[in-house]
């Protein structure tokens, strides 16, 4: 199994409007992939590794599918699409990193 992560960088002037991403963007992310994604978790980030100290992502979404191959199958199709809705909630170039999942 593996696990497609979407980490969105906190910084100053940069925006995202979780309120947009919740209730628009991740359900058609769901819409697209489908059968295809097994889980889907999304974080929203509150502080870092010491007190007050602010988050250093805004957002992160982990997905998880059988295989890199039945990610990029699934996403290939919509993925014009679903890019183009980012600046609906963010200003933010997100970080994506595909994982192999070792614990569950």
């Amino acid at each position: 199994m593996i696990e497609v992560t979407v980490a969105y960088p906190a910084g100053q002037g940069r925006t995202f409007n979780m309120d947009y991403y919740l209730k628009t963007h991740i359900p058609l992310f769901q819409k697209r992939m489908g059968a295809a994604m097994k889980t889907i978790r999304v974080s929203r980030g509150i502080g870092g590794s010491t007190p007050r100290a602010p988050a250093a992502f805004v957002a992160i979404v982990h997905a998880t599918f059988d295989s890199a191959e039945v990610f990029a199958s699934a996403f290939a199709p919509y993925a014009a699409e679903l890019q183009r809705d980012a600046p609906n909630y963010t200003s933010i170039q997100p970080v994506v990193q595909i994982s192999e999942v070792l614990i569950a």
